[in-house]
This record gives structure tokens, C-alpha cells and sequence, in this order.
């Protein structure tokens, strides 16, 4: 389900004539495995009109290959994974900022405060990590809607505006060292708007705008600019990419409407070559002269702004239309490449600041990291609440709303939340395992020991813990449990608890304690191979349970943390969520040895629940600066040799 819902636009890539000969059986429906592979278009003759049958995959495989593997009887094609994942968010939201850099190390500057209507520059300048915004060095003349190039140690911005109308236009230069920005002497020769690429010392820079759209283009040289061949359509808020020599400018306005028009720069002049499908202004852009991503805009101001999703890939020769952004906006910020993208700020209609940032990745051989989408929201907002099952199938129950304990249950089909059967005991911060019809809370606040199950229907009362504790973890089954750590000292005078204890269905027994006492920590894996991590005061520790006892990991989460969540096993699981001490949605995948950053959720939040896999999870509730509804379906790592097999007789 999450797979479809971040719309992986896959192109399968099939044969133009079909010879069954080469099969050896016969093929009465060709039938698409994975549900997320939906476009079928066909290749020519450079990879061959007939499907070869062979005893293992081919290595490496070219997209659009087709094969049919003799060996395990499986009709298979390599496909491309396309899809934009959130990243995390700006510290400060706005429109009109500029972007440089990668998707791992990208940089935004200036903008525009709101309402975006009657902008005011800004200087503020922000470093991207792939993962999160860090405030860097302020700009020295405040604007937004400036050209750039470079890197995020060392960029170039230029022109822009400083406030509305042609008074407002700057030509001022400045550049960036990863620290702080310096001003220098070389002024523009036309103050504007306008669109940049290149590098720090070997920019360029075209369109944009002053009382009119231009088409003046300027190149600098490391201390001076110098006026060159004019873009054949004069337009503003153009997009670019690429370098000083080997330059493309699209999309813009031409009053009173928006261009599709495209022109590739040789180093001399610009040519016009093949439109956009989508004519917009003020999108963002990524990539290079002859492999190119646009995303984002606005395609009409009459009667209103409207604000554009749509991403268009170039590939040197045409547009063709990919996958839609999640955040609709214009006036966005982007950096990257074609097939690692990351865009970043904007506004909405009718003018509000984003601070979102999503990251483009398109990927044959390698896999995806993964992404959070947007599911439904829960009937009732909570936090402290637990979770038990899958991502569709899922079971969240218990919580508190302000000061009051919960009883509401409600199940998840992947899509739609419902209510299910009232817990006995009100609660928050209570442990959960097992599944949606096959369920385990137990624990809670105020250090309660209370134990119950749940059938898919009602909730019944099982054996108390030993322990009374609140904020403990649990993994495992509704007949073979188990519950570790928690605080068991109550309200006033806390006790950061390493106590485990087992369920079997009948009874709780203590087991062997952690080696770190701790609460508000995550866990998940099963009673004889459970992980637990992270937890209170910020703890990173990671630990491994075999039935009987825990072993400490060497290397423990990122980034320390309470309040967190989690889910999958001890040797394939996702953490997610927190405190560090603010909250937070980051995101850490954990291999049995180690944890990896990954994209954050789109909601930072602590005291959620969390259900499902490594690979399919599901976050639910918990609490931001109030108690939320709001789901997200973890998805990925993507592999993606494996996600084109078709099924054969």
C-alpha cells in the first residue's frame, strides 16, 4: 500500500515483437508481482525483438531488459524506481529562496517572509545533511529569487530581490565558504531576478526579471560579469541547470502567460530545443545541461494563484512527465541531480511559506532508502498510545489526550482507521505485541501492571506483570511476550527500570534485566530475539535479547533519544520518532549491527505507536506540541532488480 501511495512511477520496458519460442513453457497471463509497477512501454530493437531464456539473471542487467529465467521459471525485466520522500523540514518556512549543492549536502539562501504576496528578502541561510536543516552564515544583502551555483562550501548568489517592484532589484554578489558569506566587488551589470548555474568561479547567469521579464545573460569569471548572447524568450522566475559552458533554461512567464519554451546554452548562445509538456513559473530545478529535473510552480495566475505538483524529467532530447511532488507549491528551492533531486521552502497559494523538503531518487541498481507517506488519520488524537500488527493491518490502542488516559481502540486496513473494542483500563504509555486480532497491552501509567488481550473484538483481562511500570517497550506475540525496562518509580520519584519479563500466555516471569536501565525506550523482534534502544535521559544504547539474557551492541542509534518508536526484528528493524530533546521524525534502520540514517517523517512527533517491518512500517498518533491523528507508512529500502518479476505458468 505504501509502495503505491508514494506513486513509484516504474517503467517496464518490453520486447517489440514476442517470440514464445524462446520460453520454455508457455505464458497464458503475464501477471505484476509487486502492484507499484504500472506504466508498460515498449523498446526497440537495440535490446532485441525476442526474450532470451537463461539459467541465472543476467549481471548487471540494463533497464528494459527482459529474460526469462529457465531456473526458477520466472518471466523477469529490469525496472527504474522512481520516487520523491520527505526530508526533513527547514527551520524557517518561506518562499522564494535559492538552492545549491547535492541532495546530501545542499544549501538554501534568502527568500521571501510572508505573505509572499509583498515580499520582504531574507538573509537566512540554511545547510542540508540529506537528513536535516542546519542555520549556517547569513547572506549580507537580503533577497530572494537570486541566482546561484556552486556547492555547499562553496557557492555563488547573485541578483535577486529585495522587496517588491523594479526599485527592490539587487546586482550585489556574494559568495559562501560553508561558513559565512563575503561581498564582492563584481556587481551584475542588469540588478534583477534571476536564474544561475555553474560553480563559484565560472557562473551563469540569464532571464529573470526587473519592471519586465528579461532575456539578458551575464558570465562571471570569478571577479567580474560580463553581458553575453541573450535567451531567445525573455521570461521570469526561469528555471536552469547545469554549468557556465553547458547550460539549459525552461519553463517562466511571458505576460500574460507561462512559457514551455526550453533553450540549451553551448558556451556562446542559446538554442530553443523541445518544449515542457507543462507550461509554470518559479519551479525548482535540478540536474545538468542534457539530464534535467523540474518540479513544482505555478502554471496560472488568473483568477488565482494555483500551485503545481507536476515533475518533468529531460533527458537531452525531451520532457516526459514523472512523479508528482507530495507538497504542491511554487517559488521552491532545488539542488541535485536528475536522479537524486532534493527540493526545498516555496509557497502555497494563496502565499503561505513552506518549510518542506522532498528528495527526488530514481534508482535501477541500487536501492532506494526509503520514504514516509501520508495514511489515514486516526478517529481520536493521542499520544502514549501503543501498536501492535502490520501496516495493513494494524492495531493502535490506549493513550492520553491532555491529562486523560484512553481507552480507545482502532484498526487500521492500510488506509482507513475504524474503532474497535474498549481497553478495560484506561491508560497512556503502555506496552503492546502481537497482531490486529491477536493482541497484547500491557503496563502502563501511573506504573500500572494491569495485562490485557485483545481478539479483534474485545479486550480481556490476562495476569498482571510482576512490575508495575509505565513507558516500557515490548516484543513478540499475544502468547509469547515479553516487556522490558519502563519507569517503575512513579510520578515525582522516577526509576529508569531494567526489568524484563516474559508472558506465555498464562503468566509473566522475570527474565535476565537489561544492562541499561531506561524508559520512554523502543523495541520490537520477538520473546527469544527482541531489540531494544534508544530511551530516557537521550540514550543511543543498543541491546539484543536471546530469551534469557541481554547483550549490549557496541554501536548504538545515531541519534540519542527518547520517546521513541519502532518496529520490525532484531536483525531488520526501523526506529523512528522522539525526543532529542525536541521532538523529532528521524528515522534510523537497523541491519543487526548497526543503525543508518534515513528520510525523516513528515511529522516530527514523539510518544506514537508503531507496527509492522523494516520495510513496511507504520507510525501512528503522538504528540508534537498537542496529541495528533496523524499516520505515516514507512516503505523501503527499495531493491530494485527484484521488484519486476512477472509470473509465468
Amino acid at each position: 500500500m505504501g509502495s503505491i501511495k508514494r506513486s513509484l512511477a516504474n517503467n517496464i520496458t518490453t520486447g517489440g515483437a514476442f517470440d514464445a519460442t524462446d520460453l520454455s513453457g508457455t505464458i497464458p497471463s503475464t501477471n505484476v508481482a509487486d502492484a507499484s509497477l504500472t506504466n508498460l512501454t515498449t523498446f526497440g530493437p537495440a535490446l532485441g525483438d525476442t526474450i532470451e531464456s537463461v539459467a541465472s539473471d543476467p549481471s548487471p542487467a540494463t533497464e528494459g531488459q527482459f529474460w526469462y529465467n529457465s531456473t526458477s521459471g520466472v518471466l523477469k525485466g529490469l525496472v527504474q524506481l522512481k520516487a520523491w520522500s520527505a526530508g526533513g523540514n527547514l527551520n524557517t518556512a518561506r518562499g522564494g529562496l535559492t538552492g545549491a549543492g547535492t541532495q546530501t549536502a545542499g544549501l538554501g539562501f534568502g527568500g521571501y517572509n510572508n505573505p509572499i504576496p509583498i515580499p520582504k528578502g531574507m538573509n537566512n541561510t540554511e545547510e542540508y545533511s540529506g537528513y536535516t536543516w542546519a542555520n549556517g552564515g547569513n547572506l549580507n544583502t537580503a533577497r530572494g529569487v537570486s541566482g546561484s551555483a556552486g556547492t555547499q562550501t562553496a557557492a555563488l548568489g547573485f541578483g535577486g530581490s529585495t522587496g517588491p517592484g523594479a526599485p527592490n532589484k539587487s546586482n550585489a554578489t556574494e559568495s559562501y565558504n560553508g561558513t559565512s558569506w563575503t561581498s564582492l566587488p563584481g556587481n551584475m551589470n542588469t540588478a534583477r531576478s534571476i536564474a544561475g548555474v555553474g560553480t563559484q568561479t565560472a557562473a551563469l547567469g540569464f532571464g529573470g526579471f526587473t519592471s519586465t521579464p528579461q532575456s539578458a545573460t551575464e558570465l562571471w569569471n570569478g571577479s567580474t560579469w560580463t553581458s553575453v548572447n541573450s535567451l531567445n524568450t525573455a521570461r521570469a522566475q526561469i528555471g536552469g541547470a547545469g554549468i557556465s559552458t553547458a547550460a539549459l533554461g525552461f519553463s517562466g512567464y511571458t505576460p500574460p502567460t507561462m512559457t514551455t519554451a526550453t533553450e540549451s546554452w553551448d558556451g556562446t548562445s542559446w538554442t530553443t530545443v523541445n518544449s515542457m509538456n507543462t507550461a509554470r513559473n518559479a519551479l525548482g530545478s535540478s540536474g545538468i545541461q542534457t539530464s534535467a529535473l523540474a518540479s513544482g510552480g505555478a502554471p496560472s495566475f488568473s483568477p488565482a494563484v494555483v500551485v503545481a505538483t507536476t515533475t518533468e524529467e529531460w533527458d537531452g532530447v525531451s520532457w516526459t512527465t514523472s512523479v508528482n511532488l507530495g507538497t504542491a507549491r511554487y517559488f521552491l528551492g532545488g539542488a541535485g541531480t536528475r536522479s537524486a533531486g532534493v527540493v526545498f521552502g516555496g509557497a502555497s497559494a494563496p502565499g503561505a511559506g513552506q518549510s518542506a523538503t522532498e528528495e527526488f531518487d530514481s534508482s535501477i541498481n541500487t536501492p532506494l532508502s526509503g520514504a514516509w507517506a501520508s495514511g489515514g488519520n486516526m478517529g481520536t488524537a493521542r499520544h502514549g498510545l501503543s501498536g501492535a500488527g502490520t501496516q495493513t493491518v494494524g492495531l493502535a490502542f490506549g493513550g492520553q489526550v491532555g491529562p486523560t488516559a484512553q481507552t480507545a481502540t482502532e484498526e487500521y486496513d492500510g488506509s482507513v482507521w475504524t474503532a474497535g473494542g474498549a481497553l478495560n483500563t484506561a491508560r497512556s504509555n503502555l506496552a503492546g505485541s502481537g497482531t490486529q486480532t491477536a493482541a497484547l497491552g500491557f503496563g502502563g501509567f501511573p506504573q500500572r501492571t494491569q495485562s490485557e488481550s485483545y481478539n479483534g473484538t474485545s479486550w480481556t483481562n490476562t495476569p498482571s506483570l510482576n512490575t508495575g511500570r509505565a513507558r516500557l517497550a515490548g516484543a513478540g506475540t499475544q502468547t509469547a511476550a515479553v516487556g522490558f525496562g519502563g519507569d517503575s518509580g512513579g510520578p515525582g520519584s522516577p526509576v529508569n527500570s531494567t526489568a524484563t519479563e516474559k508472558f506465555n500466555g498464562t503468566s509473566w516471569t522475570s527474565s535476565g534485566n537489561l544492562n541499561t536501565g531506561r524508559d520512554s525506550l523502543g523495541g520490537c523482534g520477538t520473546q527469544t530475539a527482541a531489540l531494544a534502544f534508544g530511551g530516557n535521559p537521550l540514550i543511543t544504547s543498543t541491546e539484543l535479547f536471546n530469551g534469557t539474557s541481554w547483550t549490549a551492541n557496541p554501536t548504538g542509534l545515531n541519534t540519542g533519544r527518547s520517546e521513541i518508536t519502532g518496529a520490525g526484528t532484531q536483525t531488520a528493524a526501523v526506529g523512528f520518532g522522539g525526543r532529542s530533546p525536541s521532538v523529532t521524525g528521524a528515522t534510523e534502520l537497523w541491519d543487526g549491527t548497526s543503525w543508518t540514517s534515513a528520510p525523516p517523517m513528515a511529522t516530527a512527533r514523539a510518544l506514537l505507536a508503531g507496527a509492522g517491518t523494516q520495510t513496511a512500517g507504520l507510525g501512528a498518533g503522538g504528540y508534537t506540541t498537542t496529541s495528533v491523528a496523524n499516520t505515516e507508512e514507512w516503505s523501503g529500502p527499495q531493491t530494485t532488480a527484484t521488484a519486476s518479476t512477472l509470473t509465468t505458468s
